[in-house]
């Protein structure tokens, strides 16, 4: 029996969320935010917290600094029921952080990689990851350490019989390039969101992106924000539209998507039960500010799930 239903390797960071500022931010001026929020941030970090507390079992390997910030972020995992056990520590470098700056219509996102660039393939306990059904990958563009040995590790990945999911996230660069096309022809599900399924199909139209990538990968999941998101499998498409609920924080919407989808995919649930289990999953996580913190409080996701799990959406 594998020892764990999902494994991650990833970032591993907090966020710190400035909310109420306005567009346009002045130099050598001091500017009054309305909210603050501390909170576990990293796309890894936000799908292995969320899906452990959805009963999903958890593996996770990433790298933090000797700081307090790392061992924040770690805490949070373990009070998830996330196994940390293969954590590393870097010696030389801090944990990274990063910054969101909330505006009305748009957000600023300020990342400090730290030591989440230096993670490299043999800090990966490879047997460990392989003692799971299923293998996710978040943040391709930011593991500079381990990208190009990407493709090599879902190779060993699949050969020990895992199926192997990716969100790629943003391309700080935006060149969308490092091996990523090498990595996507190894997925089983991959999961962008609608800007970076254009990027990573190199066309504008979403549609056109959505038709490119499904004939490259067996599976593919885009999240469409107020729209819900799709799928393609098998020559089909299916569309879940999203639960409308009032949003306060959008900020791991997305992770939570995927930790939603993968908690059930796992469990060998058919397409549409997964797409709406992202769906409310993603709704629900935007309810509290930040990406685990709805998850944190088992009264709110739970009666949030009771409330809406069977509603028409």
């Amino acid at each position: 029996m594998p020892q764990f239903d999902i494994t991650i390797a990833g970032e591993l960071n907090l966020d710190i969320i400035f909310y109420g500022l306005r567009e346009n931010l002045p130099f050598e001026q001091e500017v009054l935010a309305n909210g603050l929020a501390v909170t576990l941030g990293s796309s890894s970090a936000i799908t292995a917290h969320n899906l452990s507390i959805l009963g999903t079992k958890m593996g996770f390997i990433s790298r933090v600094g000797t700081d307090p910030l790392g061992g924040v972020a770690l805490d949070r995992l373990k009070e998830a029921g996330v196994d940390v056990s293969r954590v590393t520590h870097s010696s030389s470098s801090d944990t990274g952080l990063t910054v969101l700056l909330q505006h009305e219509r748009h957000r600023r996102i300020l990342t400090y990689a730290g030591c989440m660039a230096e993670m490299k393939l043999e800090d990966l306990d490879l047997a460990y990851l392989s003692s799971a059904r299923h293998f996710h990958l978040s943040s391709y563009f930011l593991q500079r350490g381990l990208m190009t040995e990407v493709p090599n590790l879902f190779r060993k990945l699949k050969a020990a019989g895992l199926t192997i999911s990716m969100d790629t996230n943003d391309d700080p660069a935006d060149s969308w390039s490092d091996g990523v096309q090498e990595a996507l022809g190894l997925v089983d599900v991959l999961m962008p969101n609608e800007r970076e399924a254009c990027r990573l199909a190199g066309v504008e139209d979403v549609e056109a992106a959505i038709r490119r990538l499904s004939e490259r990968v067996p599976m593919l999941v885009v999240k469409r924000g107020a729209k819900g998101a799709m799928a393609a499998f098998e020559g089909k498409s299916i569309l879940m539209p999203a639960l409308q609920v009032t949003v306060v924080d959008p900020v791991g919407a997305g992770d939570t998507f995927n930790a939603g989808f993968l908690h059930k995919y796992v469990q060998g649930a058919d397409l549409e039960e997964c797409l709406a289990y992202g769906n409310l999953a993603a709704a629900c996580s935007t309810t509290r500010p930040g990406g685990t913190e709805a998850f944190r409080d088992p009264k709110c996701w739970k009666e949030f799930f009771a409330a809406n799990a069977t509603r028409p959406a």
